[in-house]
């Protein structure tokens, strides 16, 4: 595979940039349709609820108006590039991981349909593009919250093409010294609702409670955060952590085109992002970078440098403390 030189990545990332705002245009329009009534009675129909495996997926017609708007363009556009989509994938049988070394765009037309169908504003378009596996631009559009996060690789990360983030700069403060407490501690539901014990969900409330606890409480492993959030958006999440607005991110049961997008974005702020499940030794095992196919993430925010260590260690102490207070997660991928 020919190397992209670096006037090929601008021109790529501008018509990403493009792209992704054309798309939450439609999203808009798909809303406001429904919110003024013009599609009749169609509703109900247009929602489609599929129940698998103890797992609620909600389809929308706009999911697949949208994905196909964007595959459409990006053909024309780039018609040697690879796509993968989370409709048009999702549809098959196969969940075998695809993405390859060569440029590869990787795109959810609706993060947060659940949001989109109860008309909560946390839903967003993302559409990544990934060389040699990584991410290198992400573009990831909220439209009902009129915020669009963009990056492409060496250049940064911004919101509304105008604010560097993270938000907080000059300097970018330093993880806190009793990290997980004073940290805002970002996860999800997730999909798997199987109600069992040793069951993903049960792993999740628990690993849940025990970073929200009083210091001392839950066997002396409480984190006392400082609050715990759940978007109903992994994207989103991603984007809020690249931010600085959520410390913490920590996350099984997503696809590939759930987080490429939110990589991007917070590898090119400054942020860490690394495996869900603790090592059997947290505070010594290394920590290594996640898997973009993995299905199980920790995310921290960007970080300065503090008074005795760089904001790198401060990211990695966090992740060690996160490590020790939060449950394995069991989240494969299917086989084929």
């Amino acid at each position: 595979m020919a190397e992209i030189s670096d006037q090929e990545l601008a021109d790529i990332h501008a018509f990403a940039v493009q792209l992704g705002k054309d798309a939450g245009d439609m999203l808009m329009r798909a809303l406001q349709q429904r919110m003024a009534g013009d599609r009749g009675d169609e509703r109900a129909a247009e929602v489609q609820y599929v129940l698998k495996e103890n797992a609620v997926d909600i389809v929308t017609k706009t999911d697949n108006e949208v994905e196909a708007f964007i595959h459409k363009s990006i053909s024309e556009r780039y018609p040697s590039h690879d796509f993968i989509g989370e409709e048009s994938y999702s549809a098959g049988t196969s969940r075998r991981y695809l993405v390859a070394s060569g440029p590869t765009w990787i795109v959810d037309p609706l993060d947060g349909t659940v949001n989109f169908t109860h008309i909560f504003p946390m839903f967003c378009v993302s559409i990544a593009f990934a060389v040699h596996g990584r991410p290198v631009i992400g573009v990831v559009n909220a439209p009902f919250l009129h915020q669009l996060f963009t990056s492409c690789a060496g250049r940064g990360a911004w919101l509304n093409e105008t604010q560097r983030l993270p938000l907080v700069r000059n300097p970018t403060p330093c993880m806190p010294a009793d990290a997980p407490g004073g940290c805002t501690f970002s996860c999800e539901w997730g999909k798997d609702r199987r109600d069992v014990e040793g069951g993903n969900m049960m792993r999740k409330v628990e690993s849940f409670v025990t970073m929200a606890a009083e210091r001392g409480g839950r066997g002396g492993k409480g984190g006392m955060v400082h609050g715990v959030r759940s978007l109903g958006s992994a994207t989103l999440d991603l984007a809020y952590t690249a931010m600085g607005s959520f410390d913490i991110w920590w996350e099984g049961g997503c696809w590939e085109w759930d987080v490429a997008a939110g990589f991007a974005l917070l590898e090119e702020a400054g942020g860490l992002i690394t495996t869900a499940n603790p090592p059997d030794d947290p505070e010594t095992t290394p920590i290594p970078e996640a898997h973009l196919g993995s299905r199980l993430y920790l995310a921290i925010r960007p970080a300065g440098p503090g008074a005795n260590e760089t904001g790198r260690q401060s990211q990695e102490r966090t992740v060690r403390e996160v490590w020790k207070r939060v449950q394995t997660l069991d989240y494969k991928r299917p086989e084929v």
